[in-house]
């Protein structure tokens, strides 16, 4: 008896060893890692109060490129968590790939020509404007954004669109 029950106990965790599901961050319907950061595809987007288009839309992103963190999936809509902490729900048509910031420190923020903050001041940019990451090599150093045709390094504690460790080459 004692044999069978042993028999048994084994078989049973063998099983759900077998078919439980592997640990993981957070889950998503895309199969992506959540949360992650996009930008915005349009420069009139409806955020909505909840994943339909039977729900009222809340305001409008007018914000072309915007970047934008997705913190939950459902069937094809995202919810999004914007750089003032808002969160809403929009298509995923309306979002990209594209990896790009949002300057977020008020008043002027130095563009460096180098990822050294003792390097040439390129240029200032104030809060608000959106520029394109091209790489941030060490997980707390600079990142060099492209700003129309200025394309300089910058502090990432100014930027949203970017997490604080993140590597992007």
């Amino acid at each position: 008896m004692r044999n069978i029950l042993t028999t048994m106990l084994a078989v049973t965790l063998s099983c759900g060893i077998l078919f439980a599901k592997p640990a993981v961050a957070e889950e998503s319907e895309s199969g992506l890692a959540l949360p992650r950061m996009v930008s915005l595809r349009s420069s009139l987007i409806n955020a909505r109060s909840g994943p339909g288009s039977r729900y009222p839309i809340e305001w409008v992103y007018r914000q072309k490129g915007a970047p934008v963190e997705i913190v939950a999936e459902f069937e094809l809509w995202r919810k999004i968590k914007d750089w003032e902490g808002a969160e809403t729900w929009v298509h995923k048509a309306m979002l990209s790939g594209r990896r790009f910031v949002r300057v977020v420190n008020p008043g002027e923020n130095n563009i460096y020509a180098k990822p050294n903050t003792d390097s040439r001041v390129l240029a200032k940019v104030e809060d608000g404007v959106v520029g394109e990451i091209e790489q941030c090599p060490a997980p707390k150093g600079m990142c060099l954004i492209k700003f129309d045709n200025i394309k300089g390094w910058m502090v990432r504690h100014v930027l949203f669109g970017i997490y604080e460790n993140e590597v992007i080459k």
